[in-house]
């Protein structure tokens, strides 16, 4: 008898707090009749708040021209959002800080044998986009906070780049030790490829998007199909680290000056 009263207890207890519980409305557990009210109402006021003519007019705005940190138009953008904040009464501040932001002075991607070819590495501007025309201004194509380097190796080609394709590599007696790897994108996070790569020995690694996963044989304008021209190229980094460039942990304030005057 005395392992039957445990679940029956349990079960009693169970419809103790069921009846103890505030009613539920609709799909609001937990709320009273009254609170739910309440609720329903507020979500109401907060999703009329938002036009979506005026998100389409900021987007506009903010994307006009290109705006990577430390730009002439990021330095805009950020005035022009103060400026708004301000407008809807909000105490808000522009602050300052000092980053790591490397940009390359050269770029060179050549196959020298058994035949020739360099990589343009340069997006042409796409129909209907007009900011896509602006290159004076757009930062190059480049892997940002790679290491300087100049490399000339075999090629292998290793699938996605990730630890189970090295593992097959290994299984055909195929190395990419002082070798370039070119991988495919998707799989994992970019920035896995070139660790592993570097892993196994490899000098270099050249990521690209496969016309079958990048969407771009699909689509047929960049107003309709989603998708991606086939002479796009990603614009991003391969960084691995979990902190802000530099700076570890903290933000990248101005370090202190010492009495000295050093820092």
């Amino acid at each position: 008898m005395r392992f039957a009263a445990r679940p029956i207890a349990a079960c009693g207890l169970g419809l103790l707090l069921i009846g103890l519980a505030p009613a539920s409305t609709d799909d609001l557990r937990g709320f009273t009749a009254a609170s739910a009210k309440a609720q329903r109402e507020w979500e109401a006021k907060f999703r009329a708040i938002p036009s979506p003519d005026s998100l389409r007019a900021y987007m506009r705005r903010l994307s006009a021209r290109p705006h990577h940190v430390g730009s002439p138009y990021d330095k805009d953008n950020a005035e022009w959002l103060l400026a708004k904040f301000k407008s809807f009464g909000l105490d808000a501040a522009l602050e300052t800080f000092d980053v790591l932001f490397p940009t390359p002075q050269e770029r060179v991607v050549e196959l020298v044998a058994p035949t020739t070819f360099r990589a343009k590495l340069q997006e042409p501007p796409v129909p209907g986009d007009p900011t896509s025309s602006q290159q004076a201004e757009q930062l190059p194509t480049y892997n940002a906070y790679s290491i300087d380097g100049d490399v000339t190796a075999p090629l292998v080609y290793v699938n996605y780049g990730v630890p189970a394709d090295y593992e097959r590599l290994e299984r055909l007696g195929v190395s990419v030790k002082g070798a370039i790897v070119i991988a495919r994108y998707f799989g994992s996070w970019r920035g896995i490829k070139p660790k592993v790569a570097a892993e196994h020995g490899a000098v270099g690694c050249i990521i690209y998007s496969d016309p079958r996963e990048d969407g771009y044989t699909q689509a047929t304008s960049i107003r309709k199909v989603p998708g991606v021209p086939g002479t796009a190229c990603s614009a991003a980094a391969s960084w691995t680290c979990r902190s802000i460039p530099a700076t570890r942990s903290r933000p990248a304030w101005e370090p202190p000056r010492t009495r000295s005057g050093s820092r």
